[in-house]
């Protein structure tokens, strides 16, 4: 993971059966790189889990260590994933991150796994 803040998991309860959970975190902040004003955005994930799932406190928390971070909409959402996925090994997965207008632009990311 790239950090520090760990991201907790617990047992699938159906582990023998493909579904779908949808996280959706709608209080998204980060710092733009280059202004170091903030951006605001949504962050949805879905996801299909195989043995583990994501705890979601723990996601809270991971989440709002961007709060004070300067990094672009495409990086963090791949980074995002990555940590995601390595965390809880899912079957599928797919993280969007919808950004609030900035200079009259809004910006989707999105990136799925396997990719």
């Amino acid at each position: 993971m790239t950090k520090q803040i760990k991201l907790e998991t617990f047992a699938n309860p159906q582990s023998s059966r493909d579904y779908e959970i949808e996280i959706d975190c709608p209080e998204f902040t980060s710092l733009c790189p280059k202004t170091g004003q903030p951006d605001f955005g949504t962050i949805i994930i879905r996801y299909c889990p195989d043995k583990e799932c994501i705890e979601l406190k723990s996601l809270k928390i991971y989440l709002q260590g961007y709060r004070n971070k300067g990094i672009f909409y495409e990086a963090v959402i791949n980074e995002i994933i990555d940590d995601l996925v390595a965390a809880c090994r899912p079957r599928k997965m797919t993280v969007k991150g919808e950004f609030k207008v900035r200079g009259g632009i809004t910006t989707t990311v999105t990136v799925e796994y396997p990719g």
